[in-house]
């Protein structure tokens, strides 16, 4: 296979007096967010770049196509493509949705709850993709307005996030004109159904503005009632748990602001409710009198305050903060309170009493690890009535009516696997890890019930580690393709994610970003030490954020894997934190620092950026994946890694970089069908690299 060479250009910047190597920079075009809306902006020779690596992949993976196809049918066998969500009972209509054997995308339903008429599509997945005419057919929110005429949806047609909102007259079927372009698709509605919110993104692709509109008006006429200046921050709205309020948040990644205003106010005067505080997050909620707040002010771990909406200043700590122990969010009945809490990385449902302020934990599984949940069955909160569901890695999905008051728990809904699956046939395993600095890591894995501890196996390690986003141990019946051919399913839930709070995350931030792949190698040490694998058994696997980890390790210890497999992956770090032009940068460096304007974050972050750190030693085979619209992680970024990780290796392994010219996004395809293609594609690579092809 003749491998494509990209043409470098002499590049060299400074910056704190540092010179800046780049001989790929030119790929970094000056117009490149053009190119998330118009593909026929990007350079001619980045373009001839892609289309070579493309081939390339397609000559890799042409001798098992047949094995991809057999891969795609067996994913597919594994999902009920003809299945039906439970019932919403909402004020005059039952909700739900539905999706059929032969169609990419869902359908949303609706019915009176008398019966009076038969049910009713009022969105149809499939059939609006043909009426637009797009490849990629991204779907926002989807939204009827509370008088239950009016549907209001937004569509994004191309996979950079450019969402625009559409309006439908229920009661005829007809499309009404009102369109609104370049938003970030949330739609939501005033009581009066006569107008909703939408947030604005500015020309860095950034929602910084809410805005008012009226039916049957034009959108140059919409009322702008808020904007936020700190180009860090986004904002959003919402209507509160009562619908007594709207309710505004604006944030960076450490810190929010919120306002509030009255639902049924004319002349929108918004609030404020706490002024911003560096490193404080709030979020308020209204609820019987009460505004609710969520709040890790002097509680690192969130606790939830409460306080008379007409007195803001008088506070109470409702639910108190806990040692090493996660607060979630909270959901209202007229008696009872739902909520959540997480320590150890494992989650657990309680309910409270609203009266006696008793509470108990709710456990759902005799399972030890797994995901517990619960929701509403009805928007009436007068009722003892909930749903709570339960599922493992192991275990698919099962959901449960619950009584509060009677403890009566009956299923009502289960996961089916269309070609089986046994739950008693696999083990699922929490072990520790200790990092470099003495941090237990915890590990999640699953494995066959007769899998050999011998060291023999190979093990796809799968990692995040950003954002305080938590890895939780779920069901995926795709996983099991891999699994029942003998490779270890395993989760590092390593630092810089939220799995054991905001400690966890603090800990890989900013200059303590390398624990992050401390952690990742500790776990894989481990592993080998305990013979679930050896040297050279691991396949990376992770996408974003956690492209930048798997870039890293593999960089720090190549000697680990057989493979890896990094999706749209944020691997030229520094570059994209000394752009302060592109859409997510400024809010980054609460996370990454500012290498503009401080030397040391400079220093630091080229010390791991995996661009930045590849090396002339032996690196594993690999696929990297990238769009040409994704407004994320754009796609400079692997085409540069890439090109230089070719020059300087001394392997003989296959990397290849995949990169979608049609339409697609951060997620990939829309679709389906190809999100099964792409993931038959990305688990034959797995199992090529590692000789099992079986």
């Amino acid at each position: 296979m003749s491998i494509p060479k990209l043409k470098k250009i002499e590049n060299v910047k400074k910056y704190h007096g540092i010179e800046l190597m780049d001989e790929y920079s030119w790929v970094d075009q000056s117009n490149i967010l053009d190119v998330l809306k118009d593909g026929n902006k990007i350079l001619p020779e980045v373009k001839e770049y892609i289309d070579k690596n493309n081939n390339l992949c397609n000559d890799f993976f042409s001798n098992i196509k047949n094995f991809q196809d057999e891969l795609f049918k067996e994913i597919k066998g594994k999902i009920k493509l003809d299945d039906t969500s439970l019932k919403f009972k909402d004020k005059k209509y039952f909700y739900w949705t539905k999706t059929d054997v032969n169609s990419n995308y869902s359908k949303k339903i609706r019915q009176l709850i008398d019966k009076s008429k038969d049910p009713e599509v009022y969105f149809d997945g499939d059939v609006e993709k043909k009426k637009y005419g797009s490849k990629y057919f991204g779907v926002g929110a989807i939204s009827v307005s509370h008088c239950d005429k009016i549907l209001a949806y937004s569509l994004d047609l191309q996979g950079s996030e450019y969402y625009t909102i559409y309006l439908r007259n229920l009661e005829n079927n007809e499309k009404i004109s009102d369109e609104i372009k370049n938003t970030n698709g949330s739609i939501t509605w005033s009581l009066d159904s006569k107008s909703f919110f939408y947030v604005k993104l500015d020309k860095f692709h950034r929602a910084r503005s809410i805005f008012k509109h009226e039916i049957g008006k034009k959108s140059s006429e919409d009322q702008l009632i808020f904007e936020e200046k700190d180009d860090t921050f986004t904002c959003n709205i919402s209507l509160s748990a009562d619908e007594k309020f709207f309710i505004i948040s604006t944030s960076d990644h450490i810190t929010t602001e919120e306002y509030f205003f009255p639902s049924d106010q004319k002349n929108i005067l918004p609030k404020l409710f706490r002024k911003r505080e560096q490193n404080i997050r709030y979020s308020i909620d209204s609820w019987k009198g009460y505004f609710y707040i969520h709040t890790n002010h002097n509680a690192k771990d969130n606790k939830i305050q409460r306080c008379k909406i007409n007195n803001l200043e008088t506070l109470e700590d409702y639910i108190p903060a806990k040692k090493e122990t996660v607060i979630g969010d909270v959901e209202f009945l007229d008696d009872y309170i739902i909520r959540s809490e997480k320590s150890d990385a494992i989650q657990k449902i309680f309910i409270r009493n609203i009266k006696d302020n008793k509470e108990e934990q709710i456990k759902i599984s005799k399972e030890s690890i797994g995901v517990p949940g619960a929701a509403m069955m009805q928007k009436d909160p007068n009722t003892t009535k909930i749903r709570l569901s339960w599922e493992s890695m192991a275990t698919p999905s099962k959901i449960y009516e619950y009584d509060i008051v009677t403890k009566e728990k009956k299923l009502v809904k289960e996961l089916e696997i269309p070609s089986g699956h046994d739950p008693e046939k696999y083990v699922v395993e929490r072990l520790k890890a200790k990092s470099h600095d003495g941090r237990m890591i915890p590990i999640t894995l699953i494995r066959k019930k007769d899998f050999k501890r011998d060291g023999n196996s190979k093990i796809v390690l799968y990692s995040y580690g950003a954002y305080k986003h938590s890895l939780t141990p779920s069901f995926s019946a795709s996983r099991f393709i891999l699994i029942d051919r003998g490779i270890v399913f395993a989760l590092a839930h390593v630092r810089g994610g939220g799995d054991l709070g905001d400690v966890w995350h603090e800990e890989a931030k900013k200059k303590q970003k390398k624990n992050t792949f401390e952690d990742y190698i500790a776990c894989a040490d481990f592993l080998i030490k305990n013979k679930y694998t050896h040297k050279g058994g691991f396949c990376f696997y992770g996408g974003s954020a956690g492209g930048l980890t798997g870039g890293a390790v593999i960089n720090m210890r190549p000697d680990l894997f057989f493979s890896a497999l990094l999706l749209v992956p944020f691997v030229d770090t520094l570059t994209t934190m000394l752009n302060e032009k592109l859409p997510l940068t400024p809010a980054e460096w609460e996370l990454w620092g500012n290498p503009i304007k401080d030397k040391d974050f400079f220093k630091y972050i080229e010390s791991y950026s995996p661009y930045n750190n590849i090396k002339s030693v032996n690196y594993p085979n690999m696929l990297i994946t990238t769009s040409l619209f994704d407004n994320r992680v754009l796609y400079s970024e692997p085409i540069k890694y890439i090109a230089r990780l070719r020059d300087r290796k001394k392997d003989k392994n296959i990397q290849l970089l995949k990169c979608k010219t049609e339409a697609a996004g951060h997620g990939g395809m829309s679709g389906r069908d190809n999100a099964i293609r792409e993931l038959a594609e990305e688990f034959s690579f797995i199992l090529k690299t590692s000789n099992i092809l079986k």
